[in-house]
């Protein structure tokens, strides 16, 4: 092993955050620090917190504590790091903690704990940087924070406002991704429609020719660089309907996760959100009709302070008419600092935990439906990993990595990892597809 110093590393949290992770340890591999894979190994600990809800600030606080014990010296990062002093006051041994996308506060307080080599192996680093995922799909982070004032919602006071990166700067990393061997981009952010509206579309420059700072001509350059394009979180902004053509075209994967939250009018206007649910069903309906095959992901919260049974029927009636294909849902949960809290009329844990059972079974019902009708369709896959038993598991362009199903092929052992191929379903699950090679 090598002399120099040697720092430990947790990536906990969103895509959001471990792009934040991503960045931090390509800046300490440019200055010389080995990345080493256990705490005893270890100079120094980097902790990157999530702080969003209850469940996930306890890991974070977890994550930290067996840091400390395991190694002594812990440096925080991320989401927690700015819900006030959460984390000094339960772990005050910490040598410091910062909030999210604080890439040079962690290298400043790393350099004061463990000061860097002298001579930077800045030759050493790849240009697409160090990546936390698979080598052949990567994360894409246009932005970070967020306008919006969503009543369940700490986001803006964990990360801030809207900033929009520059879209040169954005396509240089997706060029070096794909240059490194990427073969599919995951464009993320916290709302990804907004993108560059804090900046007035500001005009920037790729491979010398101008472009604006607009999710749709960014969808439409990423689209160049053949390669898979998703696009996540994707707020349901008028301009959307600009990018169902690049989709119907083949330049970008059709398929588009859309955040809706609920379905009552009465619920969306207490969580500050858009109300017009007929709008958006028309909506789904006019994007299916310019591109059938899309996908369609969405989450919802049920339980919301003050959701009645109606409204609750809603969101079911809701769910039977648009028939999405890949659905998340969670129980409202109370997180400290949201508005959402200092609503009346609480629904009981015993309700919440009933209706979210019901909105589970009437969308598994919708969900394996279209699953059984893929059955003897062809698609071209991404295998993502081969077992010890030789089936292939892979991805169609209706999948997203970690979120949604699998397609699993079963004669697939002679294929690569990060390989694209043909399949034939053959059978459906409940939430995966079981296909041969065609």
């Amino acid at each position: 092993m090598s002399n120099s110093p040697k720092v430990g590393f947790v990536s906990l949290g969103c895509p959001k955050a471990l792009v934040d992770s991503e960045q931090i340890l390509t800046q300490l591999r440019a200055e010389g620090y080995d990345i080493v894979p256990t705490y005893h190994d270890s100079d120094l600990v980097v902790v990157n917190t999530c702080g969003f809800i209850d469940s996930a600030v306890a890991e974070s606080l977890d994550a930290i504590g067996e840091a400390l014990t395991e190694n002594g010296k812990v440096i925080v990062t991320g989401c927690l790091g700015a819900k006030g002093d959460v984390v000094q006051q339960t772990h005050p041994q910490v040598l410091a903690v910062t909030g999210p996308h604080a890439v040079q506060e962690v290298m400043q307080h790393v350099h004061q704990q463990l000061p860097k080599p002298h001579d930077p192996y800045t030759d050493l680093i790849p240009a697409q940087g160090i990546k936390l995922t698979p080598r052949h799909y990567a994360y894409l982070k246009i932005s970070e924070g967020c306008n919006h004032r969503c009543t369940f919602c700490i986001i803006p006071a964990l990360r801030g406002d809207l900033v929009s990166r520059p879209i040169g700067e954005v396509m240089q990393e997706a060029e070096n991704l794909v240059n490194a061997g990427v073969k599919e981009l995951l464009v993320i952010s916290q709302d990804t429609s907004a993108y560059g509206v804090d900046v007035k579309y500001r005009t920037d420059f790729w491979g010398g020719r101008p472009i604006k700072a607009r999710m749709t001509e960014l969808a439409q350059a990423l689209g160049e660089l053949g390669v898979w394009v998703r696009l996540h979180y994707v707020y349901p902004y008028p301009h959307v309907d600009e990018v169902i053509p690049l989709m119907a075209e083949g330049k970008i994967l059709p398929y588009l996760d859309v955040p809706l939250q609920h379905a009552s009018p009465k619920i969306l206007k207490a969580m500050k959100r858009p109300g017009d649910i007929e709008k958006t069903l028309q909506r789904i309906q006019n994007w299916r009709s310019i591109c059938p095959d899309i996908t369609l992901r969405s989450t919802f919260i049920v339980g919301f302070p003050g959701e009645t049974e109606q409204d609750f029927e809603e969101l079911l009636q809701f769910l039977d008419e648009a028939q999405l294909d890949r659905v998340g849902a969670f129980a409202y949960s109370p997180v400290e600092g949201a508005k959402a809290n200092a609503l009346a009329n609480p629904v009981p844990e015993d309700v919440k935990e009933e209706r979210l059972e019901r909105f589970m079974t009437t969308q598994q019902a919708i969900s394996e439906a279209k699953l059984q009708n893929k059955i003897g369709n062809h698609l071209t896959v991404l295998v993502d990993d081969i077992t010890e038993d030789g089936v292939a598991l892979a991805r169609s362009a209706a999948d997203a990595p970690e979120i949604d199903g699998l397609v699993i092929i079963e004669d697939g052992a002679d294929l690569n990892i990060g390989e694209f191929t043909e399949v034939e379903v053959i059978e459906a699950t409940e939430h995966d597809l079981i296909a041969k090679l065609s």
